[in-house]
């Protein structure tokens, strides 16, 4: 999708109906996750991943976990891992690999800057 969000506009990130769909071998590090994508805008989406293990390469963005339960481990840079949780913000910088351990389905709002 390209362009911007129409102003004004109402849209149910915690119910919106999203399609799944399994995570790239060459990412997926246990289990059979799922992820799944709705842009709302060229720069701003909600994103979900069912539960399993994915390595990942991230972007610059900011994000608001709505629903799930997960932890990040920052690969490169080496940071301390993060537990995520419904209204946890994160703030990611483009180039950082990570590990996703999901528990339970998480979803987010992201904006990409």
């Amino acid at each position: 999708m390209t362009g911007r969000m129409p102003a004004g506009v109402v849209t149910d990130a915690v119910s919106l109906a999203l399609v799944p769909e399994p995570v790239p071998a060459d990412q997926t590090v246990a289990g059979s996750p799922t992820t799944a994508l709705h842009e709302l805008d060229a720069s701003t989406g909600v994103w979900e991943m069912s539960p399993g293990v994915m390595s990942d390469v991230e972007a610059d963005e900011l994000f608001v976990v709505l629903t799930g339960d997960a932890t990040v481990e920052f690969v490169h840079p080496a940071l301390p891992s993060i537990r995520l949780s419904p209204g946890s913000v994160v703030r990611l910088e483009a180039g950082m690999r990570t590990v996703w351990t999901v528990r339970e389905t998480l979803r987010k709002v992201y904006i990409a800057f």
